[in-house]
């Protein structure tokens, strides 16, 4: 227990570091450039050396990988794939509005959060500001914004169903004044340390400002924000970090992180864009390969997609599935659905038990209630580009796509256990 609690402590770290997609991809870059690797531009040439470590960032999304010391051109590879991006609020054009003496935020919802845990928060902005001279900063404030919630006097039928208009009701507070007086991007650049008349664009979110903290008897629980995918994020860099001393398996390690998966993936950093085929194609033809070799390296390469899943409630039991359950602190999950939101099938599940057990970590399985469907994940859109074997895996979590999530701590160190496994295991 002692390592899943310095576990979750590092993961409490990471995501506080990590606000944003965009800060998260600089996050795992510095934490893995601390563990040897280089990062690569993709506008150079890379080098092609075996027994490189290597990473590249795309906008909020990033790729590190380790090519053993033996590596040919039909060398496999196994890719541990996880997104950058939460449900939030994002800054929309002019965003800085108000009335009534009241500074507002000006946003429109990214993915889909549960709206209701927003309420009565303190919220940060995090992202990215565009500049004058095409460069890119990150900016990070601390807590600034909160949506204030009607008081229960002033609607008596609020805890019989509370209903947040999108537009209306959504739009957070920042200070005191009229709206011309202020100046929300200028909060930005100061944090930012720029000045403000440079911007010429922002990609800026709202994240929740409490830190992740560890709670519940025998200190069994943990909540924090973005769990949904951070988690999954932090147990891969993890692992990575710890695989990339001395390693020499018989395939390449490598880890993906993409963003705007909450939003469907069809972005340039998106799973459902190039970027992952882009890096094994150079990968591979830095070793030699043809696009023979290639095929037959990838027919032999495995990806592991890892996002959370749902926990059974215990106070909402009917929502999910009479059978399988699968609770906190029971294990990692392996994603299961007929009709192939979650790639998982029947080579995938004795595949992913495998490295379970060779982690010497317990798995449980997930499958969805019939009347409640369930969304989906990286898996079947990185299958289908790559035609690469895929399995759907995580951890299991309630209040999924709230400001603040909550997991098991044993679970959250578990998952990176097995992703170690999955790095470093003989593919045969």
């Amino acid at each position: 227990m002692t390592d899943a609690l310095s576990h979750a402590a590092d993961l409490a770290d990471f995501v506080a570091a990590s606000p944003s997609s965009f800060h998260a991809a600089a996050e795992v870059a510095a934490r893995l450039a601390d563990a040897g690797f280089t990062a690569l531009d993709e506008r150079d040439a890379w080098p092609s050396a075996p027994g490189s470590k290597h990473l590249v960032v795309r906008d909020g999304a990033v790729i590190a990988w380790i090519v053993p010391a033996a590596a040919g051109p039909d060398t496999p590879v196994r890719v541990f794939g996880a997104h950058s991006d939460s449900p939030a609020f994002k800054l929309k054009p002019k965003p800085t509005t108000g009335r009534l003496g009241w500074l507002q935020a000006g946003v429109e919802v990214y993915g889909g959060p549960l709206l209701n845990s927003w309420l009565d928060r303190e919220l940060r902005l995090a992202g990215r500001l565009a500049l004058d001279d095409g460069s890119t900063v990150l900016a990070s404030t601390g807590p600034l914004l909160r949506l204030p919630q009607l008081a229960i006097h002033l609607d008596r039928d609020a805890n019989n169903g509370l209903a947040l208009d999108k537009q209306r009701q959504t739009q957070p507070v920042w200070g005191l004044g009229e709206e011309d007086s202020a100046d929300l991007l200028a909060e930005l650049a100061g944090a930012a340390g720029v000045d403000a008349t440079r911007i010429r664009g922002y990609d800026i979110v709202t994240a929740d400002a409490a830190r992740g903290t560890v709670f519940g008897r025998d200190d069994v629980f943990f909540a924090s924000g973005r769990l949904d995918d951070l988690a999954s994020v932090h147990a891969g860099v993890v692992a990575l970090a710890a695989a990339a001393d001395g390693f020499d398996a018989d395939h390449i390690a490598m880890l993906a992180v993409f963003d705007h998966e909450e939003v469907g993936s069809g972005t340039r950093s998106g799973a459902a864009g190039p970027f992952l085929s882009d890096v094994l194609e150079r990968v591979w033809s830095g070793l030699g390969a043809d696009r023979a070799q290639q095929l037959r390296a990838l027919a032999d390469s495995w990806c592991v997609s890892s996002d959370v899943g749902h926990a059974v409630h215990p106070n909402y039991a009917e929502k999910h599935d009479p059978v399988v359950k699968p609770r906190l602190g029971s294990g990692p999950i392996l994603k299961i659905n007929a009709n192939q939101r979650y790639a998982t099938d029947a080579v995938g599940a004795a595949a992913w038990n495998a490295w379970c057990a060779q982690a010497g970590v317990f798995s449980q399985e997930f499958v969805s209630n019939n009347a409640v469907p369930c969304g989906s994940t990286i898996g079947p859109i990185t299958a289908t580009r790559l035609g690469i074997r895929t399995v759907d895996v995580g951890i299991p979590i309630l209040s999924m796509h709230s400001a603040r999530e909550l997991a098991g701590v044993s679970d959250l160190h578990d998952l990176s256990r097995v992703a170690g496994a999955f790095f470093t295991a003989p593919s045969h």
